[in-house]
């Protein structure tokens, strides 16, 4: 775009919508690949702490030498994994999962190519997704709603950012019950360096929100750990509402809390009485500290604390 275009214009709902629209896009390849990335990662881990000889001296002293099936085994998946294709985010080309047909440039469009493929390969025919074209539009509403909320102003950027962010975190913790480092850090993170830098809150609000939204699951996580022996919870959710709380303050974290506890509370016992709960009999947190995050951050905290009553 020129230079000159106002503000007013590139930061508008409309414009900031048809960006939400392509990173939408982008977003569905960061939730399809970012987990089997990770997922090589810990298999490589493996195979490297099964050859560790000096480990497992340290660890079974009394135990003699590594046993030869256990070298054999790290040897064997360390071979597999160096035999698999490379997978990032950026390449290679996006692939119909049933044929392999590379999808072209037309069929990738954000939620037109969708549309026109009528939900299918053009190729096979094997059905795609409703999810992608409902990722692509749900960034996008939230984009255009962003900007209506913080209106032409540089930080609208950064608080689209952190929505694109919480959408890719809602979708992988549903789909694999984790909630990646890789975008947690980079949220908590980016969230004190904003308020540093002046752009959102005071840094001490910031500070003990990120310090207020972790230990809160984390006391929880362990009340009920010591309760029942069991864990209720993963670290990642701890992570990302430090994360909500470096972004939103320490004063969003209990109506966060309130709203994605309840919401999580009716979506389980709906999908309990569909009998679609997962093995485990559990739902994922972290979709729903997201989505209450989002709340907070479109209507503001204010707003938010006065619905409970707190304003």
């Amino acid at each position: 775009m020129p230079a000159d275009l106002p503000l007013d214009l590139l930061l508008s709902p409309w414009v900031l919508a048809l960006v939400g629209l392509c990173i939408g896009s982008f977003l569905n390849v960061v939730i399809h690949r970012l987990p089997l990335m990770i997922e090589r990662q810990w298999w490589g881990d493996v195979s490297h702490q099964l050859g560790d000889g000096d480990s497992w001296r340290r660890v079974f002293a009394d135990k003699g030498e590594m046993p030869g099936a256990q070298q054999q085994t790290a040897r064997q998946l360390s071979t597999a994994l160096e035999a698999l294709p490379h997978l990032g985010i950026a390449a290679p080309r996006s692939r119909c999962p049933s044929c392999g047909h590379a999808i072209r440039w037309h069929e990738n469009l954000p939620l037109l190519g969708w549309l026109r493929l009528k939900g299918r390969c053009s190729a096979c025919g094997s059905r795609i997704s409703a999810r992608y074209p409902l990722i692509e539009l749900a960034t996008a509403v939230l984009f255009g709603a962003i900007g209506w909320r913080f209106g032409a102003q540089p930080v609208t950027v950064l608080w689209c950012a952190v929505a694109a962010v919480l959408v890719a975190l809602a979708a992988i913790d549903w789909d694999t019950t984790v909630l990646p480092d890789a975008l947690n850090f980079p949220l908590l993170w980016g969230g004190l360096v904003a308020a540093a830098l002046g752009w959102t809150l005071p840094l001490s609000t910031a500070l003990w929100g990120a310090v207020a939204g972790y230990l809160s699951l984390w006391s929880v996580y362990w009340l009920f750990k010591l309760t029942t022996g069991k864990e209720g919870m993963g670290y990642g959710d701890f992570k990302l509402l430090a994360a909500l709380g470096a972004w939103l303050g320490w004063q969003a974290i209990v109506p966060i809390l309130l709203m994605s506890s309840v919401i999580g509370a009716v979506v389980g016992i709906g999908m309990k009485m569909r009998s679609s709960l997962r093995e485990g009999r559990y739902v994922p947190f972290g979709p729903f500290l997201a989505g209450a995050g989002l709340v907070v951050m479109l209507a503001g905290t204010s707003t938010v604390l006065g619905w409970i009553g707190w304003a």
